[in-house]
């Protein structure tokens, strides 16, 4: 049964109580974990660790997540790797946690030898002093492995006691291992973890699984060859935590976990805690939980004392939250109530009788105000078929689908397809629920759905569904061959046609298709009915299709007319973000900006997940052009985290593009390569995700002066017939990327053949930043062809496009061309003055990759003193330029990208430096520049270890 109006995916909450041990508790115990999924990367940091402390310890680790997560076994699995380095353990008792001392004195008498009187007291300076003299002792001749498992059990003073000690263990190489479970509420953990708080410890915490290990798990422990979508479900609702996963497997039949509408239970253990917990509570208290976990996951006090009959239910919360059974939700007062744990609320329905449920869920639907919510509790009430009920859940998913609430819709027709007495009832509500988690971004669960959608009959609606999903997930060929059928096959079904036409306007906006999306979209307009949502949204969309064939006047005209018919509701956000969209690409990021940020958590509160992650995409790159790069990464990290939650990866390389180009000018190599890891895509994938995929990998080896690279990413693109919708100005901005290649890499006739229509059509739409972008490749083009007076004249007009533009990194672009074009002409003095003006904006922006290229370009544009460069008098401004970068220790390929040169121009000028200086290699040649001043990337110091000569 769905959870209305509360999209799955949300980061879980961690920390369950310790109640069982999924691995056994015993760290020197000998069975070999064949099941054990996860704990390479801890294992690895607690390798590092232990040779830190091998290097001149102490070093204080402390091993934390919640019950079930694996500490104990990765503790057990470090030792069993490491069986020659002495060991002394003890593991915090729950019973012994107001001892105080009682876990001290275990370590002190944890001593194969023969063991000195320990303090008779219980002072923790005393006991520390005493357990560093131990440690120390034993760590003499080789280091010491000093375990704590459960240490949130310890009791304070031995905590303390520990803490001394390490303070008096000096240059011992002592690795103290602590271990402690977070989470759940108990009066001593509380105090322990005060203590552990306090200590200069490095936390190392254990990672959830993912799905392909919830997979790897089910065939080690069940021998289950779990689909990718139920291993999916179940790692979600365990929250990646192998305990529960161990449990579930061993509990639930397998049945249940690929049913995807069925809820899966909590964990045994933690069912059998909070049954503890409940018998503990007193009458008033556990109604009020019981109240509390009926009305759902944020109940408000209000309702549940109502329902639980309470008139002064403060004596009750209190009690309820010191079990750790409820909690007030942060930001409120007493008024909105929360579960503290992800499976308290679960088990807590778990322990109602039948009765009891339907007793509570019918007086909760009295007492409730929301429409949505009293259907919700006539239903969870509900022991039979309903046709009269399922029909109110239609209703309301219709009114919902109206203001684009696809969550509640979702919610609503699943519930009604259950309660259907009829079976094609139930087969057309399920498709259409189905649907709305698609429409809602909610693709997890239209995922699990799909093979009962697949079951049914084909037909316009069943195969317009699977369309609609396949588009979110990025599978082209899949959802072109579902729309064909679909269409085919819509005979006289208006409704069924018009949502046909809906799913091929997304199709054609995937693709990049303006024609083909202004046509889809009138036909949709056609068939549906006047406000329905097919309507409204291909509306929404269409003038993105009208801004693709480049009628930009038209596509403004479309989403003026879609925000006001639209004034408010997801609808309308729907339309501000592909305003948004529009104002970007047409040179207004400031407007864009304030859509953008408008749509983005708006549409997130009512569900609309899709859209929320668009406007991220977007608001990325407007930040990225504005100069907020900063800005530009939290968008990026924040649609990251919904496009986990969500799985929609037709967006996947939208949401890593901007990540990989900042952290690649930022000269952060390994994040900018996880960004394109991540943000990969294939040559038979939708246009908006190949664009942003190779636009990726040309940003990242542009700013490692790859170019050759630039020219074979971005080629697919150019090589396309027809490009149509890819050469409008602003939308995709990857033609100056790839024109300044092809000109640095001495393809000028192809530079010339691709920039001239390019230029053509962005003076006939009077796009400034697209001719600007495209004037300096012509300025650049112009100077390799010797015509210095052309080059910089488009350079002043490139320059003058940009000047009213609030577009800092493109200024920079053309200051630093114009800069080292008119160096390499010999022109130092004005090179000097814009390659300064480009670092300072490239510093600005964090590019450190381009403040690096200016100070190289700055320190050749300087006149050479007199003298110092002995013989070099006749080399021509080029041969010196060259000689000088080499004598840097740049690669030849390094110096090309600097010089706009191809590698095979600087080797046949580095052969005639050669000849002319009488040198034989790149160490004699920076020794003859070696009395100049400090020249480049190593100070002047001579070429670089491993720097080949010249080919």
């Amino acid at each position: 049964m769905a959870t209305w109006a509360e999209p799955p995916g949300e980061t879980p909450r961690t920390g369950e109580p310790p109640a069982s041990r999924p691995y056994g508790v015993d760290v020197s115990g000998t069975d070999e974990d064949a099941h054990v999924v996860g704990l390479a990367t801890e294992t690895a940091q607690l390798e590092a660790l232990l040779l830190r402390a091998c290097a001149g310890g102490p070093v204080v680790v402390v091993v934390e997540g919640p019950a079930g997560i694996g500490k104990t076994t990765l503790l057990r699995r470090f030792l069993r790797r490491h069986p020659e380095v002495p060991t002394t353990a003890a593991t915090g008792l729950p019973w012994e946690s107001s001892r105080a001392g009682a876990l001290a004195r275990r370590l002190l008498d944890d001593d194969p030898g023969d063991s000195p009187a320990w303090p008779a007291g219980d002072d923790p300076v005393d006991l520390g002093t005493a357990l560093a003299r131990r440690w120390e002792a034993r760590a003499r001749e080789e280091p010491l492995l000093v375990v704590v498992d459960d240490a949130h059990h310890a009791d304070p003073v031995s905590l303390q006691a520990i803490g001394s000690a390490v303070a008096r263990t000096h240059r011992a190489p002592v690795l103290l291992l602590l271990a402690r479970t977070t989470g759940w509420p108990d009066a001593g953990a509380v105090d322990a973890g005060a203590v552990l708080d306090r200590l200069a410890a490095t936390s190392v915490p254990v990672l959830r699984l993912g799905p392909a290990e919830t997979r790897l798990l089910a065939a080690r422990v069940a021998a289950a060859d779990l689909p990718m979508p139920v291993a999916r479900r179940l790692c979600e609702h365990a929250a990646g935590i192998p305990g529960h996963l161990l449990e579930l497997f061993r509990d639930t039949p397998p049945v249940r976990w690929s049913d995807w509408q069925t809820r899966l239970p909590a964990p045994a253990s933690v069912q059998r805690r909070v049954h503890r917990a409940l018998d503990r509570c007193s009458p008033e208290a556990r109604a009020l939980v019981e109240a509390a976990a009926v009305l759902g996951r944020n109940p408000v006090l209000a309702d549940a004392a109502a329902l639980a009959g309470l008139t002064d239910p403060i004596a009750a919360l209190d009690e309820a939250c010191a079990a750790g059974l409820l909690a007030t939700a942060a930001g409120h007062g007493l008024d909105a109530l929360t579960f503290p744990e992800r499976f308290i609320r679960g088990a807590v329905h778990a322990t109602l009788s039948p009765r009891a449920r339907h007793e509570l869920h019918l007086r909760a639907a009295a007492v409730v105000t929301d429409d949505t919510e009293r259907l919700r509790h006539r239903v969870e009430a509900a022991p039979l078929p309903d046709a009269r009920l399922a029909e109110e859940l239609v209703e309301l998913a219709r009114r919902k689908a109206d203001e684009g609430a696809w969550a509640v819709v979702a919610g609503a027709l699943i519930d009604a397809s259950r309660i259907s007495p009829t079976r094609a009832d139930r087969e057309a509500r399920l498709l259409q629920a189905v649907d709305a988690l698609a429409g809602a971004g909610l693709l997890g669960q239209a995922v699990d759905a799909l093979p009962e959608v697949e079951a049914l009959p084909t037909g316009p609606r069943r195969d317009s569904v699977l369309a609609y999903v396949a588009v979110q997930r990025g599978r082209r060929a899949e959802a072109a061959a579902h729309l064909d059928t679909a269409w085919r096959l819509r005979g006289t079904d208006r409704g069924a046609a018009a949502v046909v036409c809906q799913r091929y306007v997304l199709h054609a906006l995937a693709d990049w298709d303006g024609d083909a999306l202004v046509r889809w979209a009138g036909r949709a307009v056609e068939y549906a009915d006047p406000g329905s949502p097919a309507a409204v949204e291909s509306r929404a969309i269409a003038g993105l299709g009208h801004a693709a064939r480049g009628c930009v006047d038209e596509a403004f005209t479309t989403y003026r007319h879609a925000v006001a018919e639209s004034p408010a509701g997801p609808q309308h956000q729907r339309a501000r973000m592909g305003l948004g969209w529009l104002y970007l690409a047409q040179d207004q990021p400031e407007a864009a900006r304030r859509e953008l940020e408008f749509a983005v958590p708006t549409v997130r509160q009512t569900g609309s997940n899709r859209i929320s992650l668009w406007a991220l995409v977007w608001l990325a790159r407007t930040r990225f052009a504005l100069g907020d790069w900063p800005g530009a990464l939290d968008a990026v990290g924040q649609a990251e985290a919904l496009l986990s939650a969500t799985g929609l990866d037709l967006l996947r390389p939208l949401v890593h593009w901007t990540g990989a180009q900042v952290h690649a000018l930022r000269a952060e190599h390994e994040d900018a390569e996880r960004h394109l890891q991540l943000g990969a895509a294939t040559e038979h994938d939708y246009t908006v995700m190949t664009v942003p995929a190779l636009l990726a990998r040309a940003h990242v080896a542009e700013a490692a002066s790859d170019y050759d690279a630039v020219v074979r990413h971005l080629a697919p693109l150019a090589a396309r017939t027809p490009r149509a919708g890819l050469d409008e100005p602003g939308f995709w901005p990857w033609h100056d990327v790839y024109a300044n290649a092809l000109v640095v890499t001495d393809r000028l006739p192809e530079a010339e053949a691709f920039l001239a229509p390019l230029e053509t059509t962005a003076q006939r739409r009077g796009h400034r930043s697209t001719s600007a972008r495209l004037g300096y490749v012509r300025g650049r083009l112009l100077a390799a062809r010797g015509d210095l007076p052309g080059a910089e004249e488009a350079f002043e007009q490139a320059r003058a496009r940009l000047a009213v533009l609030p577009l800092p990194y493109e200024r920079a672009r053309v200051d630093f061309a114009h800069g080292i074009t008119l160096r390499r002409a010999g022109r130092r003095r004005d090179a000097a003055t814009l390659l300064t003006t480009a670092r300072q904006s490239f510093a600005a922006l964090g590019a450190r990759v381009y403040v690096e290229r200016c100070d190289r370009e700055l320190k050749t544009a300087r006149p050479a003193p007199r003298g110092a460069e002995t013989g070099t008098e006749h080399l021509t401004e080029q041969e010196r330029t060259v000689a000088t970068l080499v004598a840097t220790g740049l690669t030849n390929k390094e110096v090309a990208a600097s010089m706009l040169l191809s590698v095979k121009t600087v080797q046949f000028h580095l052969t005639r430096v050669y000849a002319k200086l009488g040198v034989r290699s790149r160490s004699e040649l920076a020794a003859r520049f070696s009395h100049g001043p400090a020249l480049g990337g190593n100070g002047g110091r001579g070429p670089q270890a491993g720097v080949p000569a010249p080919r």
